[in-house]
């Protein structure tokens, strides 16, 4: 934690900062004061040890999990629960490793395939491939970029895009911002 970092943190959880500043302000200035935990390309790094193991899907998501304890301590959520997550007309299933105003990390997918769009935020987005493959494109972009496993898609702050998951895809998925200014869109389509 930076310095203040703490006092921002106890603020919020008091709900005595919310009120007087409007949401987005006080994000940005969690933001500035408490930084990161996760890098992406350490997380890509990790994803991509475990992937060399070649094991079943229900595995490596164990064994990627298992390796961020090791690395991350107390920051990550073991206990394995899956929710449906409806966003920008894609559905999937997510199971959240962290959250906190700042970052969020979460294994996302779907068996079955599905598309949509990405929204626009206040936060950069990675979206690492465990599994099956991820399409997509930016406005004015003639082709897809295609994304498979050990690969990473960078959703970067500000911008947008559309994407498929053709038939499958399973990613540990890292977003880094401003996390409340993203959950409206998150719930949506609920």
């Amino acid at each position: 934690l930076r310095p203040g970092g703490a006092i921002l943190l106890v603020l919020c959880r008091l709900q005595l900062v919310s009120v007087r500043f409007p949401l987005g302000i006080f994000c940005f200035l969690v933001e500035l004061q408490m930084g990161y935990i996760f890098e992406p390309r350490t997380l890509q790094k990790i994803a991509q040890d475990v992937l060399s193991q070649g094991l079943p899907l229900d595995k490596t998501i164990l064994a990627i999990v298992e390796k961020l304890e090791k690395k991350y301590g107390g920051h990550i959520n073991a206990n394995q629960e899956w929710l449906f997550n409806n966003a920008g007309g894609a559905m999937g299933s997510m199971y959240i490793i962290h959250a906190s105003l700042t970052e969020y990390l979460i294994i996302f997918g779907t068996p079955i395939g599905t598309e949509g769009h990405t929204g626009r935020f206040m936060a950069d987005d990675y979206f690492i491939i465990l599994d099956g493959e991820q399409w997509g494109f930016r406005p004015g972009q003639l082709n897809r970029m295609v994304f498979k496993p050990g690969g990473m898609h960078h959703l970067r702050r500000g911008e947008a895009e559309a994407y498929r998951i053709p038939d499958r895809c399973w990613a540990l998925e890292c977003a880094r911002g401003n996390i409340p200014a993203m959950l409206p869109f998150g719930t949506a389509d609920i």
